[in-house]
């Protein structure tokens, strides 16, 4: 039998993300400062009070991303409206990557994990420079070669948003980011859809990737309120990255489908919650039922007065509670077994009350 590959770990600002440590949990800020540094600030602060590991930006320039005259996606019409195209939507929510670097600083000094999204090579590079804890490759882009290989070069932990990919093409794109030079990867499932249906979620698809690819998987979670992020967690997600908002009723593309501070303080407090009763997977007695076993076990006892040479049989006997004597699960040990004295209905069972075996007839 051939041994189990190695799973490989990732570190993203100096926390080790397995899913033998808490769920590393990422405030997805994105274009939710609308591009106002004052207002991307005051969310890392909300992050932090949120009690998030890592928010998360995006570093892009508009006309280097979208053609003029590319229309809206659904979602956006229906939170921004048809009065611009997406690449007038999307001038009005750069910063750029100066900005991004005085937000990382703002960040790191409260605690928090800096990652950003690139959406060029450029801005990969740029994001290098930074130092940026991690780079997250979105859904979309998870087949952009160009990206990959830039992405791969920086030397910096890669997280790969796997929506609206087959399994085979997220093993492309990992093979692709190994083979130019990526070493920490990890995945996030992911449903591109805004907001995501808990129907859509299919979230055993986590541990299918785990175990294809060997690497920490996670979950970028589209839905709306906390519902999913906990059961993600259950179902072995070591990430989950959520939209975050001041406000879900301010202008913007993602503010809807984002929760607000004191949703995700919510959010984080299930999914601590979650962890603390998923556990470990080993047994072991809590003090209290440690205590309780004595009271709450069974031994044999038993069922009748019985005299003294009595050939034991199962209908001799009962199991009752306390524990301290003979287990029930040793019944068959003392089956053709002799009293040696008499004994009285419920005295418990003992080896010193009995001689031997039944002799076997020839």
């Amino acid at each position: 039998m051939s041994a189990t590959p190695p799973h490989h770990g990732v570190s993203i600002g100096g926390r080790a993300v397995s899913g033998d440590e808490p769920a590393f949990l990422v405030g997805e800020i994105g274009v939710n400062h609308n591009g106002d540094l004052e207002l991307a600030r005051r969310l890392i602060d909300a992050a932090a009070g949120a009690g998030l590991d890592a928010v998360k930006f995006q570093l892009f320039e508009a006309e280097a991303l979208v053609l003029r005259g590319t229309p809206k996606t659904g979602y956006q019409l229906e939170t921004t409206g048809g009065a611009e195209d997406q690449l007038e939507m999307l001038r009005a929510l750069e910063l750029g990557a100066e900005e991004l670097d005085a937000l990382k600083r703002h960040a790191t000094g409260l605690g928090l994990a800096f990652i950003c999204t690139p959406y060029s090579p450029s801005s990969a590079r740029a994001l290098a420079e930074i130092g940026v804890a991690a780079i997250k490759i979105g859904s979309a882009d998870l087949s952009d070669a160009l990206l990959l290989d830039e992405a791969a070069a920086t030397g910096l932990p890669i997280i790969l948003s796997t929506g609206l990919a087959t399994l085979a093409e997220v093993g492309g794109a990992v093979e692709r980011l190994t083979g130019t030079g990526a070493c920490e990867i990890a995945l996030l499932h992911c449903v591109s859809k805004y907001p995501a249906d808990p129907c859509d979620l299919n979230l055993r698809y986590i541990h299918a990737l785990e175990e294809a690819f060997m690497r920490p998987v996670g979950f970028s979670d589209h839905t709306l309120g906390t519902d999913a992020a906990p059961l993600a967690v259950a179902a072995g997600a070591c990430i989950i990255e959520k939209h975050f908002t001041l406000d879900r009723g301010m202008e913007g593309p993602d503010h809807r489908s984002s929760l607000d501070p004191a949703e995700m303080a919510e959010l984080v407090r299930r999914v601590r919650a979650a962890e603390l009763m998923l556990g470990r997977p080993v047994k072991e007695l809590t003090d209290q039922e440690a205590a309780n076993a004595g009271l709450m076990k069974r031994s044999l006892v038993f069922a009748t007065d019985l005299p003294a040479g009595t050939l034991l049989e199962a209908a001799h006997l009962a199991a009752k509670r306390p524990s301290g004597g003979v287990p029930p699960g040793e019944l068959e040990q003392y089956m053709g077994r002799v009293l040696a004295v008499s004994v009285s209905r419920d005295q418990q069972l003992s080896a010193d009350l009995l001689k031997g075996r039944k002799e076997s007839s020839s």
